[in-house]
């Protein structure tokens, strides 16, 4: 019986062994592959950059005296020339009268002392007149004069002072938080009140190696110098920011620290549609934001440009796998430019129309057969951007 039950048990686990374990599968594996192909590719280098205003005014007051109202919202864009804090006005007005009541006094003196030389100067041609009489009113005369010009330049420094009670905006731009609040004493020392920065067209500054300034200068050199090169951000969450900006400065030194040069550029940055809230509408770029600078040219060039999804790592570099006629794949190693997440340009190791591997590469092997097959749309290599 033993031996009855233990030859049901062997024929049960042979009726369970899967048909592919009993009999292994031949032929070579299917894989997508793609001819490579030479296609316009703008070139492009990048970096990491910080945007900048173009304008930035630090608002300070003038005069000492309490903070009376305050007449813009903390983070609003202000215009120029709006009033944005008002001082206390009194004192200031007190003193302009008490120089205007000066100048009147001054004026009066002046009058008589007019009349008095003038009276000096008839009575000179008779036996009454005298020279030093004469003198002593021209001299009298020239005095107050000397005092009234006195007085009114005095007038127009209360003038002054007087109008740097009322702070207004100097630029366009959008204003931050005020650092004292109403009923405060400010002064020239007590520092920045809030600060403006201009918002449309910005800046964005970027340090570039000396190495890469000599390859961009000769990539540029027979197209127009940097002026034909179109600036590109990608803002911090990874899209690529709508508006193209300009090249429009090289510095004149390099960082001894960094051994780099700092470029600028000048983009553009709108009003955001649909975007007003309680601070007013919004724009993209903000005031030191970081951002990564794609310097790109303005025409393009052909390349041979390959999906990402068929480029292969090891420690020796980069390689992909080629078909030959005979359908075995043979391991090319390359040598790769300018990449993105789903494109690559390759710069030596492969020719135009040549088959490469993009699909079901994980069951290749150097030198083994395959049976390739047109990769799908989503393999298909399209320019990088």
């Amino acid at each position: 019986m033993r031996d009855g039950l233990a030859l049901l048990l062997a024929a049960s686990l042979l009726l369970t062994v899967p048909a592919r374990a009993q009999f292994p599968g031949g032929g070579p594996p299917a894989v997508g592959v793609v001819a490579v192909k030479r296609q316009p590719v703008y070139q492009a280098s990048e970096f990491v950059g910080r945007i900048q205003a173009i304008e930035r005014v630090n608002l300070i007051a003038r005069v000492t005296a309490f903070i009376d109202q305050r007449f813009f919202t903390e983070g609003a864009e202000v215009k120029k020339g709006d009033l944005l804090y008002r001082l206390e006005q009194g004192p200031f007005q007190a003193d302009v009268q008490a120089k205007q009541a000066a100048i009147a006094q001054f004026k009066a003196q002046l009058e008589n002392a007019n009349l008095t030389l003038a009276r000096a100067r008839t009575l000179l041609n008779t036996p009454a007149g005298q020279q030093a009489t004469v003198d002593t009113a021209l001299a009298n005369q020239r005095s107050i004069e000397a005092q009234l010009q006195g007085a009114e330049a005095q007038l127009r420094q209360s003038e002054i002072n007087l109008g740097y009670t009322e702070i207004r905006a100097p630029i366009n731009g959008k204003i931050g938080r005020t650092s004292q609040t109403i009923g405060n004493v400010v002064s020239p020392s007590s520092g920045v009140l809030a600060t403006i920065v201009s918002q449309d067209p910005m800046y964005v500054t970027f340090p570039v190696p000396v190495r890469a300034v000599l390859d961009l200068r000769q990539r540029y050199a027979d197209k127009g110098g940097f002026a034909a090169a179109v600036i590109k951000l990608r803002l911090p969450n990874g899209q690529l920011y709508a508006k193209p900006g300009k090249l429009d400065f090289v510095d004149n030194t390099v960082a001894t620290t960094t051994d780099t040069m700092t470029l600028r550029g000048v983009v553009a940055n709108p009003l955001l549609v649909d975007t007003a809230g309680e601070d007013g509408p919004a724009r993209e770029l903000v005031d030191n934001e970081v951002v990564n600078v794609v310097l790109e040219d303005a025409t393009p060039i052909e390349a041979l440009v390959v999906p990402r999804a068929a480029i292969l790592s090891d420690q020796r570099g980069d390689y992909v796998y080629v078909v030959g006629a005979d359908n075995r794949a043979q391991q090319r190693r390359i040598e790769l430019g300018q990449t993105t997440p789903t494109t690559a340009v390759v710069t030596n190791g492969l020719s135009e129309g040549e088959t490469i591997i993009t699909e079901g590469i994980q069951r290749v092997r150097p030198g083994a057969p395959v049976a390739p097959a047109p990769a799908g749309p989503a393999a298909s290599a399209n320019p990088p951007k």
